[in-house]
């Protein structure tokens, strides 16, 4: 009687029976949040990322409000010396003052036939059509601005965050507890995809807002309602969050922290320079460009008008999707089929 009692219990409580608590992805995320919450180098990174792009999009804010600033008085330029016959100039009438009376008995010169009047002389330079559809674009593009430093932050957190599990032994501890391997990848690369993403739309929200009184200082608006802002705030984040799996994943294959770091931010940012240095060699050399991932992320949050041959903010977005899918994916396979 008491060794059947006892053999039920047993039972009941073996891992991995139906009594049993087991692994699944819910936990497993949890394990992988609280690894990410609680160490307080990630979470001040976090916060250096957020810092920096608010930063440098306040900057970017007063350095269009300034340069508006400066090229105000060139919009009134027409209305100050304009050219006349012989290399002379004609002097403008001040405000308030009129025009000198033709003197009794004179007659304007008549205009010969066949000709048309002069047309309004401006002063040489100025260009009335330029201004507000080039202002307009810069100004749209001032929230994203702290992107490019957000990438290389996100990319170094991305790649630290798997490639010191491998450095300290942890990883062991980890793939114990989930054997299968993958849901515990999975679950790391959905995790600091949406802190990424997060942070890069709160970081670009919080730009805009500070941006607005900066830009109101030299008569510039912007607004949420205006085309492509909205639309590039929530792209700033979709962009780190893909980075961030591009990065984690490069992390993942080759596992050491120094060398993954070194391997993503040149992929990010040195690679670019390098093919815009060599791009006069071959035509299609600056074609293939279009599709490295940062100038895919620059397309993806950019809310100004596309010139043409460039990508759209969908291909953008597309192309560096497939980036962190493709590079996922091998990561996803390597660590099934190589040791810890």
């Amino acid at each position: 009687m008491s060794t059947a009692t006892t053999d039920k219990n047993q039972a009941g409580t073996a891992p991995g029976g139906p009594a049993g608590s087991g692994v699944n992805f819910l936990r497993v995320l949890k394990s992988e949040w609280i690894k990410v919450t609680t160490v307080p180098s990630t979470v001040i990174l976090l916060a250096v990322t957020v810092v920096v792009m608010i930063g440098l999009a306040s900057l970017a804010a007063w350095g269009t409000a300034q340069l508006a600033s400066d090229s105000a008085p060139a919009a009134g330029a027409s209305a100050s010396a304009v050219p006349g016959e012989g290399g002379g100039t004609t002097p403008a009438v001040p405000e308030g003052a009129t025009a000198p009376a033709v003197p009794e008995g004179a007659t304007a010169p008549a205009i010969p036939e066949g000709a048309t009047a002069p047309a309004e002389q401006t002063a040489p330079g100025v260009d009335t059509q330029a201004g507000p559809p080039a202002a307009d674009s810069l100004v749209r593009d001032i929230p994203a601005s702290g992107l490019f430093f957000g990438q290389l932050l996100i990319a170094s957190l991305g790649v630290v965050l798997i490639a010191s599990e491998w450095g300290t032994g942890m990883i062991r501890s980890t793939f114990s507890a989930v054997p299968k391997r993958t849901p515990a990848l999975l679950a790391k690369n959905l995790i600091i995809a949406v802190v990424s993403f997060v942070v890069g739309a709160g970081a670009a929200f919080i730009s805009y807002l500070i941006a607005r009184p900066i830009l109101g200082t030299a008569d510039l608006s912007l607004s949420l309602g205006d085309e492509g802002v909205l639309a590039s705030i929530l792209n700033t984040g979709t962009c780190l969050a893909l980075i961030a799996v591009f990065a984690m994943a490069i992390g993942t294959l080759l596992r050491n922290t120094a060398g993954g770091v070194v391997t993503a931010i040149g992929i990010i940012f040195v690679l670019p320079l390098v093919v815009q240095i060599v791009s006069g060699l071959a035509d299609w050399i600056p074609d293939a460009a279009r599709f490295l991932p940062s100038n895919a992320g620059a397309q993806l949050v950019s809310a100004g008008p596309i010139a043409d041959g460039d990508l759209t903010q969908l291909q953008g977005g597309l192309v560096l999707a497939a980036w962190a899918a493709v590079l996922l994916v091998a990561s996803l396979v390597a660590t099934k089929r190589r040791d810890v």
